[in-house]
């Protein structure tokens, strides 16, 4: 459980570092932050349920495997670009709107990943 509960911990700090991104309207940055809350809270989920990490970036297929329904998927879907494309110069504009939904998908993901956490 320790393990679970570091991943939570981290899981946390990201979505507070997407959160003062968000405010300091670094909205790239935000982004970025809030796919690694989501990933390492699905990851928390993956150890608990199968007893070890799965090494991946991809939060629809982690979300899969963890057999979560469509809004899970659908949340994982959009926040899965925010992993590339906020590290790399690319064409997209990361815009407050943008950061905002990725903002909220994070959220709904830990919400979901705390809920069976706690059974």
């Amino acid at each position: 459980m320790e393990e679970i509960e570091l991943w939570l911990r981290k899981s946390e700090r990201d979505m507070l570092a997407a959160e003062v991104n968000f405010k300091e309207r670094l909205f790239e940055e935000s982004a970025f932050f809030s796919h690694q809350a989501a990933e390492k809270a699905l990851k928390a989920l993956y150890i608990k349920k199968f007893k070890r990490l799965w090494k991946v970036h991809d939060l629809r297929a982690l979300a899969q495997r963890l057999r979560a329904d469509n809004t899970i998927l659908k949340a994982c879907e959009e926040l899965n670009p925010c992993y590339i494309e906020t590290r790399y110069p690319v064409e997209v504009e990361y815009t407050e709107d943008i950061a905002a939904n990725a903002i909220s998908n994070a959220k709904k993901v830990i919400a979901w990943v705390k809920k069976l956490i706690k059974k």
